[in-house]
């Protein structure tokens, strides 16, 4: 087929080599330079659906939604194809993104998931896309000082943080972040089920709820627990840091690593990623290694933190203590 003297499918020279110079620009950073090609590439080529799909995914790196939207339906009304298209999955995010849950129904549909009830269009227009799609991990700050954290998979383009991510992050447990629909590495649990790690785009939803920082004494892993529990009972969280944090070269957080926790309910550790090889994975203490004093995280309101830790302490004083409690994010 024929379209102003052109065959489909088939883009010029000038096309390809603009569109290649514009994705080594973004591989340097340079969006604005490489948005310039890529407006280009599209004019040259209106009819291919690549010249928007390119368009649309560099203002996702931008975060420019409302451009990424457009130029993704742009994408998508030039398909060949019915359904599984990355277009859909790229106008997905950022229907998500702008809270737009009619197109964002939409796109999940025409990529070939199952959007909740089968309801499609026909839900509410305001009621976000909710798919449960169970447990998975997200890298935080994945250009910089990446943390992986375990979280609940809201729908295709959302998770909500369930560890209790460390200070450098400058993210909370509880948050909703937006995830890129590619992961970046696997992480393998004991029980056998391996769990996705998708990189963070931007955060989504912020959590009221700040991050404390404390120093127990927990004579046994027993004492930790029964803090863990205190603090989940109230509807917040503990996290033994000294346990459940580990380090991870960059190269093995984007590989398939396994996790040495993870029965489907409690999925530490989460990593965090440094330059090089660390060496030894993590710092785990238990058993007969167990060392009583432990950094822990704690996601509480102010008002309830100094309570809980009180409560724990005074239902074992001899084995529990705390000190040096500080809030960090």
């Amino acid at each position: 087929m024929k379209i102003f003297g052109k065959v489909r499918n088939r883009p010029s020279a000038s096309w390809r080599q603009a569109t290649d110079r514009a994705f080594t620009l973004i591989g340097d950073g340079r969006y604005e330079d490489a948005g310039a090609l890529l407006t280009r590439a599209a004019d040259m080529e209106p009819w291919l659906s690549e010249s928007w799909f390119n368009l649309a995914l560099l203002h996702k790196f931008r975060h420019d939604w409302e451009q990424a939207r457009t130029a993704g339906l742009r994408a998508v009304a030039l398909l060949d194809r019915d359904a599984g298209a990355p277009d859909w999955w790229n106008v997905g995010i950022a229907a998500t993104a702008l809270q737009d849950w009619p197109l964002a129904r939409r796109a999940w549909q025409a990529y070939g998931l199952r959007v909740r009830g089968d309801q499609g269009a026909d839900a509410p227009a305001g009621e976000p896309v909710g798919m449960e799609l169970g447990s998975a991990a997200v890298r935080l700050s994945p250009e910089g000082e990446a943390e992986v954290v375990w979280g609940r998979r809201l729908d295709p383009a959302r998770i909500e943080v369930l560890s209790i991510p460390l200070p450098s992050s400058g993210r909370r447990w509880g948050e909703v972040v937006l995830h890129d629909g590619v992961p970046r590495g696997e992480r393998l649990t004991a029980a056998g089920p391996s769990y996705p790690v998708f990189d963070e785009i931007e955060l989504w939803a912020p959590s009221p709820v700040p991050t404390w920082v404390v120093l127990l004494e927990a004579a046994a892993e027993a004492d930790r627990d029964a803090l863990e529990r205190l603090a989940a009972d109230a509807g917040f969280a503990a996290e033994d840091w000294s346990s459940s944090v580990r380090l991870l070269c960059r190269t093995c957080s984007e590989s398939r690593m396994p996790s040495a926790e993870g029965d489907g309910e409690h999925l530490d550790p989460h990593d965090h990623s440094v330059p090089g090889h660390p060496g030894p994975l993590g710092h785990r203490t238990a058993g007969d290694h167990w060392v009583a004093e432990r950094e822990c995280g704690i996601a509480a309101p102010p008002g309830l933190v100094r309570g809980l830790l009180d409560g724990w302490v005074a239902d074992s004083p001899d084995t529990r203590a705390w000190r040096d409690l500080e809030e960090v994010c």
